[in-house]
Formats: structure tokens, C-alpha cells, sequence
């Protein structure tokens, strides 16, 4: 049964048709995910299905009743309500406190934030979140979410895909995240060129169908086709699910990369990374550092050791305000540590973007802006000239001659990156660079830094991006360290939901760049056997909390399924804290091993 039906449908902003000739449904209990260049019509789509906007011609039909959640981009609160007044609305405490689903929602959007805030004091990140939690209490036949994940850290972002994932209503969502796409979405739809091209599937098989299109039609031009294979190489290094429920013939388009290469020479890239920088890039020896200064704000580095080598390619992970901007802004020695010392390497040519972007001349040409910093560049094996590089990170003919006053926010962000990647830089430090850039660009910038030799620190939501351009992951977890995580974000929200952050942490020692903690010393005190066996318990400690955590996920997706039903809601709730319960005791049994071991 269609929920909302388009018939011929044309829109229409100044001379360029956004939406031209579009038939289309939403089907009850569909979940789609919208893909297109920005300034491509999809926000347009979305507020044509939704009712929003009325198009220029043709029809759109709503069933009668329907009930549509809209997140729209723009902010819509009230700055003289609450929190309380703009989530809640009428509903008595003890309404929404006995309810499962609204705490659950509460707790992992709006978490710390005072209840009694206005919406006038809230921050751009805590107004979305905010937003996000009104609509997702309420029961709608249809969901559509404009950006949903803007200000999320990975963290929301896993929890809001999970919970999206176990309501029944249908769901349009546009998002330039990958893997948020792949996680919620069945089927694809891309706005391009004012069409509305449809696919089965998440965004791994969008991308597997395009290439199949391309092969059939042997259309597509020669350097696209090449960026496409690459990116489908890397899906198909993935996880399996990335590539599931594609309806359509998967051998033809694996037979495009059957030869295809890594993304990246990492081998090469380091080599040559250590020839432009030498050994040493950045030394933390014995750091302690606060988010606001010497002593002031929260703890983020309690006198920690690290190396960071040529060559790295590392992406920081942690949840909002752990920290993370603080560490690159310590690297790029815009702050100074509370104690210790930040070696840095001679050699080293640093870059760093970070979210408050410097000012350009608005009065300035794109090109001339870029050409002022150099007009040549050499990226892996390629030199670049500057208009190439900007026609590859989406500024295509006239577009380099306009000027810089009349740019969007997205545009400024993708000529600010491309000024600092045409200064030579050895060293990246890259502040979510991923904001405002549709999923081209992340494709052509993605492939621009698969050949860019030298040091990459990221720090970025968009876990896709992430996972793509960093070659390990490196955590804050709350406890003054750096960890790494050799199972990368997946390892960082198991250990985030089973409360394990102290476990494979790295030891304060100094540690060699690119190498695994040494194994620890023997405990003093112990013999190697009574080692062994603490060791052992240790890991069937570790795999009982990894079960129960397991659990506790299942039984919070039963209980949000039982909603309504209060019997049943009762039961669950009561083996819900029996398992809680367990989990506090096997952690406490851990702490005593580990301490045991010196851990």
C-alpha cells in the first residue's frame, strides 16, 4: 500500500528545474535513502513528499490520515520553550518516565542536558538533538529525516541506525552518510539531473548497480568509471552485509574489479612518507592536557605517552567533548600541554582544517584564491594543476570564477581543504572534513588522499569516511589515554555499550609508531602458571560480558516493540535488570583479575 503518491511532478527554484517529470511511491513500511549532488533537489523531494512545498505541476496524493514525522535541516524550536516543553509537550512525568521507548530515546539524544533549558540556550548540536528526540517519541506511519546525523557523534549515530531499524513506520532519510545509508536504508534513490533514479538495496548495492549500468551502457566516462571501481573494491573488502540484497546480476559488476588493487600503495606511500619527514613526526612524552586549558575543563591526556609516525594514517575516535579537537589542536601547538612535552619532527609541513575555518577574501575568484597558494601539485604519481583539482572537488567551469562572498557553507569548506592540500603539506590535520560534502565529493576527495604520502590525523562522525581513509583507529575513552583499537569503531562501540573501556588499553610506556603494545611483564608476585591461569579468566570474563551486553541489546528491542503492552513490558524490564545485574558482577570480577595482573 502506497503511503504518499507523486504523479508527474515538476519543482522548480529560478531557471533550474529541480524536479522534472518525477512519478514516484512510498510504500508502507519502505525505507528509503536519497543520494544526489547538494543543491541537487533532494531537500525538495522531501518537502514535496512531506506536504511542505506545493510543485509547480502535477499531483501529490497522501493517504488520508497519514501521519509524517519531518526533521527538516532548518531549526524549527520555539527559543521560549523548555527541553522539557519541546520534546515532551503535555505529557505527565510519570506518562513518560514509565515509558521504556521515550527514556531509551531521552538518554541517548538528549543525555545530560537539562530538561528545564530553553531552546533559546541550547547549542546548534544540542537544538538538533533535540529536535531529533521530539519527533522519534511520537508514532508516525512515516519518517523523513533531512541530515538526521548533522552533530551526532558515532556513538548516537549507531544507536539512532539501530532504532530506526525496529520501528515499523516507512522511512526517507537523506544523508551524505555511507554507512548510515547501508544501515537503514533497502532501497536507493538518486535525484540527478531532475530524475529520480531508483535501486534495490543500501548504498553498497547502489554503487554496484551504477557500475553495472555503466558496463551495460558503456557510457560513462573513462575516470569516473575508474573512481567507481575503486570505491567498489573497497565495499567489497567490507563486511558482507555491506553487499546485501542486491536484485540484480552482482557477477557482472565484480567482474570490473576482478584485478583491481587496494585504494591504497600503503607500502609505497609510507616509504615515501618517511623519506619527505623522517622518523620523527610527533612525540607525546608523559602529556597531561585539558579541553580548556592548564588545568581548566575536562581531563583529555593524563600523562600519556604516544608516537605518531610517517605515514599514519589514524582516525580519533571519542564521544562529543572528549576531547578530540583538543588533541589536533595540541599536535597543531595552537595549545600547550598542562604538563610533558609534544616533540615535533623538523621536517614536519603541517595542515590543519579544523571546524571554524579561516576567513578567505570575498572578494577573490575561486581559482585565483586556490592559484594563490600554488598552481601545480604532485599527488602519488600525478602532478594536479589547480582548476583539475577543482573541477575533481566539485567546482566544474564557471564555477571557479565565482566569487567567494557568494559561495555556500559547503563550498567555502571544499575550497579551504583544497588550499591546504595545494600547500604540500607532509602532515594532515583534518577537523570533520566531512561536513557539508555530498557523497562525489567524499568519493573524489577519498581518492585525492588514497594518494597523498604523509601523516593523516582525522577526526570525523561519518564513520564511512572514517573507516575508508584511516588505516587504524585510535580512541578517548574518558580515562586520559589514547587506545587503540585493532577491531576499529566496531571494537569502540562494543567496548562504549559493555562499559570495558580500560580493557586493551595501551600501556604509558613509549611505544613504537605503527606497532601493537608490547605484552606486559609478568605480575610481580605470580608464577607464570597462576599468570596463565589469571589470563585465561580474564578472557572468559571478557567473552561473558561481550554475551551479556548482547543480551541487554536484545531485550532493549523486545521492550521497544512491547511499548504498549504493560504486562509484558513488566516481564522484560524485570530480566533486563537480572541481566544488568550479572553484568555488574562479571565487571567487578574483571577489575579484580586485572588488577590482579597489574592491568
Amino acid at each position: 500500500m502506497n503511503l504518499v503518491n507523486l504523479e508527474s511532478v515538476s519543482h522548480a527554484y529560478g531557471p533550474k528545474p529541480l524536479l522534472s517529470d518525477v512519478s514516484l511511491g512510498v510504500e508502507a513500511g519502505e525505507r528509503i535513502g536519497v543520494v544526489g549532488r547538494n543543491g541537487g533537489g533532494k531537500t525538495t523531494l522531501l518537502s514535496v513528499i512531506s506536504g511542505e512545498v506545493r510543485p509547480d505541476s502535477g499531483r501529490v496524493t497522501h493517504n488520508r490520515g497519514l501521519r509524517i514525522g519531518y526533521l527538516s535541516q532548518q531549526d524549527t524550536l520555539d527559543p521560549g520553550l523548555t527541553v522539557r516543553e519541546t520534546v515532551l509537550g503535555g505529557r505527565a512525568e510519570h506518562e513518560w518516565a514509565g515509558d521504556q521507548a521515550v527514556r531509551e530515546i531521552l538518554g541517548s539524544l538528549i543525555g545530560d542536558l537539562d530538561l528545564e533549558a530553553k531552546a533559546s540556550e541550547l547549542s546548534g548540536g544540542e537544538r538538533r538533538r533535540t529536535a531529533l528526540a521530539r519527533l522519534l517519541i511520537d508514532e508516525h506511519e512515516l519518517i523523513m529525516l533531512d541530515e538526521p546525523t548533522n552533530h551526532l557523534d558515532i556513538e548516537a549515530i549507531a544507536w539512532l541506525a539501530a532504532h530506526l531499524a525496529v520501528r515499523k513506520s516507512a522511512l526517507v532519510v537523506v544523508t551524505h552518510d555511507r554507512w548510515f545509508l547501508d544501515a537503514v536504508s533497502t532501497r536507493t534513490w538518486e535525484v540527478v539531473d531532475g530524475r529520480v533514479e531508483r535501486y534495490e538495496g543500501g548504498y553498497a548495492a547502489y554503487v554496484l548497480a551504477k557500475a553495472e549500468r555503466a558496463r551495460i551502457a558503456q557510457a560513462a566516462e573513462e575516470r569516473r568509471q575508474n573512481l567507481m571501481r575503486k570505491e567498489i573494491a573497497w565495499l567489497r573488502r567490507g563486511p558482507p552485509a555491506r553487499t546485501s540484497k542486491p536484485k540484480f546480476r552482482i557477477e557482472a559488476a565484480q567482474a570490473l574489479i576482478a584485478n583491481e588493487p587496494p585504494p591504497r600503495e600503503s607500502v609505497e606511500l609510507v616509504k615515501f612518507a618517511t623519506a619527505r619527514l623522517g622518523k620523527t613526526v610527533y612525540d607525546l612524552e608523559d602529556v597531561t592536557l585539558h579541553a580548556g586549558g592548564p588545568g581548566a575543563g575536562p581531563l583529555v591526556l593524563e600523562r600519556c605517552t604516544w608516537q605518531f609516525g610517517p605515514g599514519d594514517r589514524i582516525g580519533l575516535i571519542g564521544v562529543n567533548g572528549s576531547g578530540k579537537s583538543s588533541v589536533l589542536r595540541l599536535l597543531a601547538e595552537t595549545v600547550q600541554p598542562d604538563a610533558g612535552r609534544l616533540v615535533r619532527g623538523k621536517t614536519v609541513r603541517l595542515a590543519h582544517l579544523s571546524q571554524e575555518l579561516d576567513e578567505l577574501d570575498p572578494t577573490r575568484r575561486v581559482l585565483e584564491t586556490v592559484e594563490e597558494i600554488r598552481k601545480y601539485i604532485q599527488v602519488g604519481k600525478r602532478e594536479w594543476t589547480a582548476s583539475q583539482l577543482l573541477e575533481r572537488l566539485g567546482f566544474k567551469g564557471e564555477a571557479q570564477w565565482k566569487v567567494v562572498g557568494d559561495l555556500s557553507g559547503g563550498e567555502r569548506r571544499r575550497l579551504q581543504l583544497l588550499r591546504l592540500l595545494m600547500d604540500d603539506p607532509n602532515v594532515l590535520l583534518l577537523d570533520e572534513p566531512t561536513n557539508d560534502l555530498d557523497i562525489e565529493t567524499l568519493n573524489e576527495l577519498e581518492d585525492l588522499l588514497d594518494g597523498w604520502p604523509g601523516t593523516l590525523i582525522l577526526v570525523s562522525h561519518d564513520r564511512y569516511f572514517l573507516e575508508r581513509v584511516a588505516d587504524r583507529c585510535v580512541a578517548l575513552l574518558g580515562d586520559g589515554r589514547l587506545s587503540m583499537l585493532p577491531g576499529g569503531v566496531d571494537e569502540y562501540l562494543e567496548r562504549r555499550a559493555s562499559g570495558t573501556a580500560l580493557t586493551a588499553r595501551l600501556s604509558s610506556a613509549p611505544q613504537q609508531s605503527g606497532t601493537a603494545p608490547a605484552a606486559a611483564p609478568a605480575a610481580e608476585g605470580l608464577s607464570a602458571k597462576e599468570e596463565r591461569e589469571l589470563r585465561k579468566e580474564l578472557n572468559r570474563l571478557e567473552r561473558q560480558l561481550d554475551k551479556l551486553a548482547g543480551q541487554e541489546a536484545r531485550l532493549h528491542e523486545k521492550m521497544a516493540d512491547a511499548a504498549s503492552d504493560y504486562a509484558k513490558l513488566g516481564s522484560l524490564d524485570a530480566q533486563l535488570k537480572e541481566i544488568q545485574a550479572q553484568k555488574e558482577t562479571v565487571e567487578a570480577e574483571w577489575l579484580e583479575a586485572a588488577d590482579q595482573l597489574g592491568e
